[in-house]
């Protein structure tokens, strides 16, 4: 067998991960939402001062809107239930909070750069593209197939 026979082979193979990865990655994002979502709504009013603060535009509404799409997403995402769809929001919180909080630290996350954030939605975009695999209710809801 050649190097081209033996990574084509490999890579068959290897498409037999891709749901479980799809699940773990899916359970570590939504995990990682969990807390931010958590303190929101602990303090929804020092959240929406601290908007405010930072330049937010309506930061009552922004910041109620928010919470409510992270804490949509632990739920949605932990279960694999309209994964496409709830990653788009969580894309704009992601890209929002890239913008006001994290852009000026650099790329560092141990700076607070926007590292972390970037992750994310890089994560969230498979998501967008690659739906939330075998182990999910799209699958069994929708019937949603992997590539």
């Amino acid at each position: 067998m050649n190097c081209k026979d033996a990574y084509m082979k490999f890579s068959r193979l290897s498409e037999h991960g891709k749901s479980l990865s799809l699940l773990l990655a899916r359970l570590t994002v939504a995990y990682g939402f969990y807390e931010p979502a958590r303190m929101k709504w602990s303090d929804i009013d020092s959240v929406a001062q601290w908007f405010g603060s930072i330049g937010i535009p309506f930061p009552a509404l922004n910041a109620y809107m928010a919470a409510t799409t992270e804490a949509t997403g632990v739920v949605l995402l932990t279960l694999g239930l309209l994964t496409r769809l709830i990653s788009l929001p969580l894309i704009v919180v992601m890209i929002v909070a890239i913008i006001t909080v994290h852009l000026p630290h650099g790329f560092s996350a141990g700076e607070n750069g926007f590292e972390i954030p970037l992750y994310y939605m890089l994560f969230l975009f498979i998501f967008v593209a690659n739906g939330a695999g075998k182990f999910s209710l799209d699958r069994l809801i929708f019937g949603e197939k992997t590539n």
